[in-house]
């Protein structure tokens, strides 16, 4: 597996904790969207860590196909 599967058209509105890590998932595989489970293995991607600089609502992406992994960058649109 070269390229991701697309979880959703559209972004997932995470609450996030300041100074807490997530992994976002970046196969599309995952059963946790939009965070890794571990669902890569032997796909040859791997989860993209994200570090929240404060508490916010951030919006990681659903399709997979962002320039801005982990954030949501527009490109489901296009889709």
């Amino acid at each position: 597996m070269t390229e991701p599967v697309c979880a959703q058209k559209k972004p997932y509105a995470v609450d996030v904790e300041e100074g807490k890590a997530y992994f976002w998932c970046a196969c599309g595989l995952s059963g946790k969207q939009p965070f890794c489970d571990g669902s890569h293995s032997g796909t040859g991607l791997v989860p993209r860590r994200f570090k929240a600089e404060k508490a916010d609502t951030v919006y990681f992406c659903g399709c997979k196909a962002t320039g801005g992994a982990p954030l949501c960058d527009g490109t489901h649109n296009t889709l």
